[in-house]
């Protein structure tokens, strides 16, 4: 692959009068990986959709070794070797892989045989552009049926499908990925740039950018504040992250503070789906955390609790009452909330505001004789709003224009608008900035000190133990044990998690490893 210098200087990007990037230059070369860091809203997204074609710069001057050349649109970009991978895959999911790779230049008998598709030179196609990223999944596969991992495989692999691509800019692409599986994806990443590839990957997990890039650029409102060179002395942690938000963090996990005695959540022998005889319990105060590998069960495990799949068998004791939580609607009546791994499927409604989002689940709190009494709904969404940090216009702007971070406050805030005696929190952070990871970081343990109990699934090894006071580890759908925070280490947990070793599990001795 040829050597290449893509210079980008002066970009600017307004949109409705709103300048989101002002002023930015970047060097981006063969060879090299840039991470591009940034708060949710500091013109990421946007600075790569403008090198892309997505959206055409208001202003910029680009240059590919030496040559000024203009970039309006996605096929000016392609035509200069230009690629991207999107946040939002864009697969469809009802059809086969080998179509996805090669959907819009499907290749077909021959011009005098017109709409019979050439099936062996699709499926040969396909299988080059999967071999090139060392991906092991068929062509023949329907995407729907793959993982998310998977599919970022098959997105990566349409993306460079394109002839001679020199560019490929990856937006978030580890965000809906366990730790194991993203670093899988990073030493896919690794492989390409060794090949030549110049390579532009955005991301909220810190490590990542040290484990695979070249240089760090970092992004504030807009502009470009900072640049390091990932494997000089200065790019510290905290240099990266005082860069991104402005701030000195002085500590991103909040001190722990000391749960109560008294249990909310006691569950034993649950079963249903992969989950086998799960039994657990959440003190009144307490996060508990759940860790475990790719297929451990631990989503399965908390919608078994909160009703969302059916339980075979096993009990649910909630403030020392036995219950049977069918339904999501009948957890949320006993007192619990779930804030679930997808925020943008399952836990908002995007296109509705921020109060109409905050309502949905507490309707009842406010209604007197079948009505809505909309200034105490009004007054307890402001109040949310502000007890929150929710960075938005007012509480009628859409739910879909705030940033991630932001979109989480609101999810976890509409749960906070009624008593609760259990929050469930599958992967609270997943696509959160470093600096709203902090403000969530804080409410939740605010919420814990309220005497509510936490049931905290995470995927991220440093956030599932600076959060937890207890951490239990499953695999392969069953529980391995609990970890006091005086036992808890990563080994430790990644021990349990592959089965190295296992606790003792019987119910009534749970609480004997604190």
């Amino acid at each position: 692959m040829e050597s290449l210098e893509l210079v980008v200087s002066g970009a600017e990007k307004s949109f409705g009068g709103v300048t989101v990037v002002r002023g930015v230059d970047l060097t981006i070369r063969s060879g090299e990986v840039i991470a591009l860091l940034g708060e949710n809203g500091a013109g990421k997204s946007t600075l790569m959709k403008l090198i892309a074609g997505v959206h055409e710069a208001d202003a910029a001057q680009i240059r590919l070794n030496g040559r000024a050349v203009e970039i309006p649109d996605v096929r000016a970009a392609q035509a200069h070797g230009i690629a991207m991978v999107h946040q939002e895959l864009n697969l469809t999911e009802n059809q086969t892989v080998a179509q996805n790779l090669t959907l819009g230049r499907t290749p077909t008998l021959g011009p005098d045989v017109l709409g019979l598709v050439d099936r062996r030179r699709v499926l040969r196609e396909a299988q080059q552009a999967l071999d090139v990223i060392g991906s092991r999944v068929s062509p023949h596969d329907v995407v729907g049926d793959l993982s998310i991992a998977q599919r970022q495989q098959v997105e990566i692999a349409k993306a460079l499908s394109q002839s001679d691509v020199s560019v490929l800019l990856l937006d978030e692409p580890t965000s809906s990925l366990p730790e194991e599986q993203a670093n899988d994806l990073l030493a896919l990443l690794q492989r390409l740039r060794e090949q030549g590839l110049a390579i532009v990957i955005t991301t909220h997990r810190l490590d990542e950018a040290f484990a695979v890039a070249d240089r760090i650029v970092v992004l504030r409102d807009g502009e470009r504040v900072a640049e390091f060179d990932a494997e000089e002395p200065d790019a510290t942690r905290d240099r990266i992250v005082e860069a991104m938000v402005g701030r000195t963090l002085t500590a991103l996990f909040p001190d722990h503070r000391a749960p109560q005695e008294e249990t909310v959540l006691e569950v034993r022998g649950l079963s249903g789906g992969i989950v086998h005889d799960v039994s657990f319990e959440v003190r009144r105060g307490e996060i508990f955390g759940l860790g475990g590998l790719v297929g451990a069960g631990r989503t399965e495990a908390v919608r078994l609790v909160f009703g969302a799949d059916r339980r075979d068998t096993g009990t649910v004791v909630l403030n020392g009452r036995d219950v049977r939580i069918r339904s999501p609607r009948e957890a949320v009546r006993l007192g619990v909330g779930f804030v679930p791994e997808d925020r943008k499927a399952q836990g908002l409604v995007l296109l509705q505001d921020v109060q109409e989002n905050v309502a949905l689940p507490n309707l009842r709190t406010w209604q007197r004789w079948g009505l809505i009494e909309m200034r105490r709904l009004r007054e307890a969404v402001a109040a949310a709003i502000r007890d929150f940090g929710i960075k938005t216009r007012g509480a009628r702007q859409v739910v879909s224009r705030l940033s991630g971070g932001n979109q989480q406050k609101v999810v976890l805030a509409k749960w906070l608008a009624q008593p609760l005696s259990l929050l469930i929190l599958d992967e609270p952070t997943r696509g959160v900035d470093v600096g709203a990871r902090a403000d969530l970081y804080r409410q939740i343990d605010e919420i814990a000190a309220q005497g509510v109990g936490i049931l905290l699934v995470s995927s991220d090894m440093e956030e599932l133990i600076g959060l937890s006071d207890r951490i239990g580890v499953m695999a392969e759908g069953r529980y391995q044990g609990t970890l006091a925070a005086s036992e808890v280490t990563q080994e430790a947990i990644l021990r349990l998690a592959s089965k190295l070793e296992s606790l003792d599990t019987t119910p009534h001795r749970t609480g004997d490893h604190t």
